[in-house]
């Protein structure tokens, strides 16, 4: 028996209707109360009757009526106003902190086993998901109502490392979405050196030199320290000069050049492509985040991003090494990533912080015109028969699978719940 089972069975009223405390007074559930998940009792503001008196209060729930002492509840205030004792076995009476009796409902033999039974299947369940010979069985419509809540979720935890962000830039938002998005173009092997860069050369300093793309390249290879050697070629030589004097002017310190990676990248994604494509991002555009609050199209996003490095990268990945002619285009899929992890979550915070829904909605309703990511978890959902077609989908299922079904929270997932009570 587990605590998150009793919860489980409390909080959705799957006790027997003929409920009697260990006093041997009838009890009726009028309501089981709000899960509480901070300190203190397990269910706020519950109504119950005992006899013929009602009570409202809090709810405790321990697997052993004994763990309410050996959590020390006895002397903590915050259990006062426990009107009742949920446990699975009750081997000792409780008092609270004036020594007052607390009824207790001992639930052993109150349930249906084979809800019981089918929890401990999924929690003994090795397959990929715990329910992946059930989740068929559902229909579609109940992971429609699960995916909506699912999108806000991971929208709401996406967006707290943005407010983290948007705190520490002391709530500049031209600031914060410019070292959001130099993270983003760092991409997942690359994220950290690229805030890093961000943090070392402010968004004003940038802007100063917008009509000078030159200036930008030199200011951004310079702090990434790409330009701390000798050149052969021209180009680069120009930089580390250009670069050594605004340096100067600015009191710059270029981040740790070893933190870039480069191994296993495909050349069109190494960093100082990105920083290129990047140089002219910031050449084009008079104010990016301005921009993405005025676009209301996901084509207007990826217009924007559709930057193509300078006429150097044409013939190079890296400085002073040469390679066969090809522009260097932002592709659509790195587009598509930098709108999925950077763009709409910050529309999300922004939107949430403002308490303005519209702009919320539209970074959701860019989720639906968005293409869904492909990957191995992705396909196996396909094989299950969840709909994958579009970013709302494979971001529910991801969400889905990493933080409740890889963590066995069945109890706390619809689907799962669905199964149970079937």
């Amino acid at each position: 028996m587990t605590e998150q089972f009793l919860h489980y069975i409390w909080q959705f009223r799957l006790l027997k209707t003929d409920l009697q405390t260990e006093g041997g007074e009838s009890l009726t559930v009028l309501h089981p109360g709000f899960p509480n998940h901070d300190g203190g009792p397990d269910f706020f503001n519950s109504r119950i009757r005992i006899g013929n008196t009602i009570w409202a209060g809090n709810v405790e729930i321990h697997i052993n009526a004994s763990d309410w002492f050996r959590h020390k509840h006895h002397k903590d205030k915050a259990y006062d106003n426990v009107i009742l004792h949920v446990v699975f076995a009750n081997d000792l009476q409780v008092f609270d902190r004036n020594q007052k009796q607390i009824p207790t409902l001992t639930v052993k033999g109150c349930f249906a086993e084979t809800i019981y039974e089918r929890y401990k299947g999924f929690l003994n369940n090795r397959s990929w998901i715990p329910c992946e010979q059930l989740i068929k069985t559902i229909p579609d419509i109940h992971f429609d109502q699960w995916s909506s809540a699912l999108i806000i979720e991971r929208l709401e935890q996406k967006t707290v490392q943005i407010q983290k962000s948007w705190e520490a830039c002391k709530q500049d938002w031209d600031e914060t979405f410019y070292q959001n998005l130099l993270k983003a173009f760092g991409f997942k092997i690359n994220a950290h050196p690229f805030e890093l860069l961000a943090k070392s050369l402010p968004l004003k300093i940038l802007l100063k030199h917008r009509d000078n793309l030159f200036q930008l390249e030199a200011l951004l290879f310079g702090q990434a320290r790409m330009l701390d050697r000798s050149f052969s070629e021209e180009y680069p030589e120009r930089l580390k000069e250009e670069y050594q004097f605004l340096q100067g002017k600015y009191s710059l310190r270029p981040i740790e050049g070893g933190l870039w990676k480069f191994l296993r990248l495909r050349p069109s994604n190494f960093p100082s492509i990105r920083i290129a494509q990047l140089a002219v991002l910031f050449a084009s555009t008079d104010n990016l985040f301005s921009s993405i609050l005025e676009f209301n199209t996901l084509s207007r996003i990826q217009e924007l991003f559709s930057a193509t490095a300078s006429g150097y990268w044409n013939t190079h990945f890296l400085f002073g090494r040469t390679s066969s002619l090809r522009p260097k285009l932002l592709g659509a899929y790195s587009i598509r990533l930098i709108a999925l992890n950077l763009v709409i979550p910050f529309l999300f915070f922004y939107g949430m912080e403002k308490g303005i829904t519209d702009v919320k909605e539209k970074g959701i309703t860019m989720l639906e015109h968005l293409p869904g990511e492909i990957n191995a978890d992705l396909n196996h959902w396909k094989r299950l028969g969840m709909p994958v077609m579009n970013a709302l989908n494979t971001q529910a299922l991801i969400q889905l699978k990493t933080n409740y079904c890889d963590n066995k929270r069945c109890l706390e997932c619809r689907i799962g719940n669905k199964i149970l009570i079937n």
